[in-house]
């Protein structure tokens, strides 16, 4: 199967393992939900490339002699979107092509970290249910944890946690904002502050991912992968 057929196939819902078809949950650009409320159009999607002006050398000593191509806006495909990277060796994720999706790698960076995406023309709307959709990996402890940034700079982490389990390959996951548990984020340095008790969700700046373990370098060690990411959400003008 080809890297392009693998990825629709993944954010279209569908995979195939040894033969037998598994159906994911679905988020078409339009459902009717039960109560009568429709799910919001996708708003924007992002799958990232790795760009030759990106080859660098990360600071981890974890690093090897492989080329490495480091994350930032270079690793971005759509011009509408602006890519935001938190943490203390943030300069140190790293973009990789694994069983067909270009990912954002978190293995040599030696700190919590965080990635977030910004419309240039839009605010979001995520209340009721609005969706974020990506495939993602993690391994051995380590989770990705929602992320939003709220129109007046601050940063949030939501509860929801996604940990594949060591070993297991790319899965599709799906992040609902309106019922998460928001805590502050400090954006140096990664550190989860106080729980909200109300979140304004109608204004929302940016949205991502973060990882709050050190990346534990190349193997079977502690990491995360971010990879394609799709926004269904309203748009609000800036």
């Amino acid at each position: 199967m080809s890297p392009r057929s693998f990825l629709g196939m993944l954010l279209a819902g569908v995979l195939v393992v040894g033969g037998v078809v598994l159906l994911l949950t679905t988020l078409t650009t339009r459902l009717e939900a039960q109560d009568g409320e429709d799910w919001p159009l996708l708003l924007f999607e992002e799958t990232w490339q790795r760009n030759d002006t990106a080859l660098g050398e990360p600071t981890s000593p974890r690093r090897t002699d492989n080329p490495y191509y480091l994350a930032g806006q270079s690793a971005v495909t759509n011009p509408d979107l602006e890519v935001t990277l938190y943490g203390t060796r943030a300069g140190d994720i790293t973009v990789y092509e694994f069983e067909g999706a270009t990912n954002l790698w978190t293995g040599l960076a030696g700190s919590p970290v965080a990635v977030t995406l910004r419309h240039r023309n839009s605010l979001l709307d995520l209340t009721g249910l609005a969706r974020m959709r990506a495939i993602v990996r993690s391994n051995n402890l380590h989770a990705l944890h929602p992320v939003i940034g709220l129109a007046d700079g601050t940063l949030l982490i939501g509860s929801q946690a996604v940990d594949n389990g060591p070993g297991t390959g790319f899965l599709t996951v799906e992040v609902a904002f309106a019922n998460q548990t928001w805590f502050e984020l400090d954006p140096e340095d990664v550190s989860v502050g106080s729980s909200l008790a109300d979140v304004d969700l109608s204004r929302v700046d940016q949205v991502g991912f973060a990882d709050l373990a050190p990346g534990g370098g190349h193997g079977d060690a502690g990491w995360s992968n971010i990879g394609p990411i799709q926004v269904y959400a309203t748009g609000v003008p800036r």
